[in-house]
């Protein structure tokens, strides 16, 4: 009689029998009784020793005629895996690849995965050079601007092909109800955008805060002297971080998109098509403010050349000369216009709300002590690319800020 238990081990816990149970059977039809063999022919197989000796030395040699691998363990493991990534032959692939190339080199072992993917995490040179993505970025803050024409953004835009001696275009867009003024200028310096700040100050009135990046043309004695004559703030956005003037740059997108299409073969005549592009732009609904920007601003729809050229209702119709009726339907679109400023307000901070709400979460939780080395990305990087150039600067150790009037959107300073 025998006294033993039978228990129940998953295949993919039980190594050695697992792989036994895979091979080929080559005496599969032969039913001639085989006697076992107790003695081993070769004499090198009693000199092999496991580094492991909690792991027996059979499932080695079950493991290599299965999986034709070895199984390693411990220092030797994270050799060979550095060898797999960092050596001559490795190339700092991610962490599949590397474990495919230890594979690939009849080696395994049960947390190669995971030791892969530590070893890439910790690996400078990948970090040094990897690039920056959605996820790493900072949670966003939108700027929300209560009434019109209280904050403006300026940016240059080119240079662009020879038009009319022109090759630079000077956009402004208001943040609230993102009306766009625009010139054609044959340069970008100082002089020039003191000239255009002093039309748009007598045309839509003197504004709260300017916002531009920190180019030499907006950061001289010229610009300085008249934002403080008019008393106006010059707000500046950082080299780390240029999305503060996004407002601005997204209207660039999109005029520069639209006189792609309109000028053609012909890029000479860019400058006779921008005025085009102003009335198209303003012209076009934006969901963030529920209506078009000219709307908003003159409490009324742009009329079109094509509404004269298909007869529209409104050119049809009598002009009303009662002074009483006329007053009060001016009285009621003053109304109107007030309604509507403030509609489009709720609806721009729903629209932030939202989009904040979907960038944040794509955003990795990361938490940042006091003393931690990190890495300073190089955002001028992400536009002027140096070839073989890393994208990140440092290590810099972490320190608390002691300045309260420190900008919310630096976490921590600097050192060295």
């Amino acid at each position: 009689e025998f006294d033993f238990k039978v228990i129940d081990t998953k295949g993919a816990e039980n190594y050695a029998a697992d792989h036994l149970l895979r091979l080929k059977n080559p005496y599969e039809n032969v039913f001639d009784p085989k006697e076992i063999n107790q003695t081993f022919p070769l004499e090198s197989l009693k000199k092999v020793a496991h580094q492991d000796p909690s792991t027996p030395l059979f499932p080695d040699f079950a493991n290599y005629h299965a999986g034709k691998f070895i199984i390693k363990a411990g220092q030797e493991a994270i050799d060979i895996l550095k060898a797999c990534h960092s050596g001559p032959t490795g190339g700092h692939y991610g962490a599949n690849y590397t474990a495919k190339k230890v594979f690939d080199s009849g080696f395994y072992w049960p947390t190669i995965s995971k030791d892969a993917f530590e070893l890439v995490k910790h690996c400078d040179s990948c970090q040094r050079q990897g690039k920056i993505s959605q996820r790493d970025e900072t949670p966003q803050n939108s700027i929300q601007v209560c009434e019109i024409f209280d904050v403006w953004g300026i940016d240059f835009m080119g240079p662009f092909p020879s038009s009319k001696g022109n090759k630079y275009v000077l956009v402004a867009v208001d943040y609230l109800s993102k009306s766009v003024e625009a010139k054609a200028l044959p340069t970008n310096d100082g002089r020039v955008v003191v000239k255009f700040l002093k039309s748009l100050f007598s045309r839509f009135g003197t504004p709260k805060a300017i916002i531009s990046d920190r180019g030499t043309h907006f950061c001289n004695d010229q610009c300085s002297r008249v934002m403080s004559k008019y008393g106006v703030t010059h707000r500046l956005s950082t080299a780390y971080h240029p999305q503060t003037s996004g407002q601005v740059e997204v209207t660039n997108r999109g005029l520069k998109r639209i006189l792609e299409r309109t000028v053609g073969e012909n890029r000479a005549l860019w400058s006779d098509k921008l005025e085009d592009a102003l009335w198209a732009f303003g012209t076009a609904f934006k969901t963030h403010i529920g209506c078009t920007p000219y709307k908003l601003v003159y409490g009324k729809s742009c009329h079109l050349p094509l509404e004269l050229e298909h007869k529209a209702f409104w050119p049809l119709k009598h002009a009303n000369f009662d002074h009483k009726t006329a007053g009060d339907h001016r009285k009621l679109q003053l109304n109107e216009l007030s309604e509507l400023h403030d509609q489009a307000y709720e609806n721009s901070l729903i629209y932030k709300e939202r989009t904040k709400k979907l960038h944040d979460a794509k955003i990795k939780n990361r938490i940042f002590n006091v003393g931690d080395q990190v890495l300073l990305f190089n955002s001028r990087l992400k536009i002027f690319s140096g070839k073989l150039k890393s994208h990140w600067s440092g290590p810099f150790k972490n320190l608390p800020i002691r300045n309260s009037k420190v900008d919310s959107f630096r976490w921590f300073q600097f050192q060295g």
